[in-house]
C-alpha cells in the first residue's frame, strides 16, 4: 500500500511538470526544472527539522529517496508519507542538496470498504488535513504571515484551482502551485522564484 502510495505520488509529481509546460507554450520544460531556477537556501533535512519544530503535531517522517526513470535528471526526488492518503515530496537539486521543489499530494481512496457516511467524513478529514498541511508549509516560507492568513490562502489556491491540471499565483518570493487531477489526486507545490530589479 504505502509503495503504491509512493508510485502514485511520484507519478503525480511528472504530470505536475508536464500539465505546467502545457499551459505555458513559452516553456519547454516545468519551471524548477530550468537549469537557472533558483533553490531555498536549505536542505530538506534542515528543513524537516525547522518544521517539526513548528509543528510537532504534524512532524514530518523522514524523506526517501526514490527511483526514476529520468535517468538524467539533475534532480533526486523524496517522499515522506503522512497517512494513506496524503503524502509529501521534494525535488532537490543533486548538486547542491536544497531544496527546488516541495509538494504536498492526496490521494482519494480508490476503494473504501467504509460506509458511504463513513467514506465522506474520512475523505473530508483528509482534505482538512492537506489545507493545515498546506497552511503550514506556506508559514515556514513566509514567517511573518499569521497561522490564519495561511489558512486562508491554501483554501483560496484549492478553490481557484479546483478542476485545473495547473494554476499557480507568486506570492513575494514563492511560486504556489496546484495541480488537480481529479479522481486521481491533488498536488500542491511551494517553490522559490526571482524577483526582477523592479520587483526588488
Amino acid at each position: 500500500m504505502i509503495k503504491a502510495g509512493i508510485f502514485s505520488v511520484t507519478l503525480l509529481a511528472l504530470t505536475l511538470n508536464n500539465a505546467a509546460q502545457a499551459s505555458n507554450t513559452d516553456a519547454t520544460i516545468a519551471p524548477y526544472l530550468r537549469e537557472d531556477a533558483p533553490v531555498f537556501n536549505l536542505t530538506i533535512a534542515q528543513f524537516r527539522e525547522k518544521f517539526n519544530a513548528a509543528n510537532p503535531q504534524m512532524a514530518l517522517t523522514e524523506y526517501k529517496a526514490v527511483k526514476t526513470l529520468e535517468a538524467k535528471s539533475p534532480l533526486i526526488r523524496a517522499v515522506s508519507r503522512i497517512n494513506n492518503s496524503l503524502y509529501s515530496s521534494v525535488a532537490i537539486d543533486k548538486s547542491q542538496h536544497t531544496i527546488k521543489s516541495l509538494q504536498l499530494t492526496y490521494l482519494p481512496p480508490l476503494i473504501s470498504a467504509e460506509k458511504p457516511e463513513s467514506a465522506a467524513k474520512t475523505e473530508k478529514a483528509n482534505q482538512a488535513l492537506l489545507v493545515n498541511y498546506m497552511a503550514a508549509f506556506i508559514n515556514q516560507f513566509e514567517p511573518t504571515l499569521t497561522p490564519e492568513k495561511c489558512q486562508s490562502q491554501a483554501n483560496e489556491l484549492l478553490v481557484k484551482g479546483k478542476g485545473l491540471p495547473f494554476y499557480q499565483q507568486t506570492d513575494g518570493t514563492l511560486r504556489l502551485v496546484v495541480s488537480d487531477q481529479h479522481e486521481k489526486g491533488i498536488t500542491f507545490a511551494v517553490e522559490p522564484i526571482k524577483l526582477s530589479l523592479a520587483e526588488q
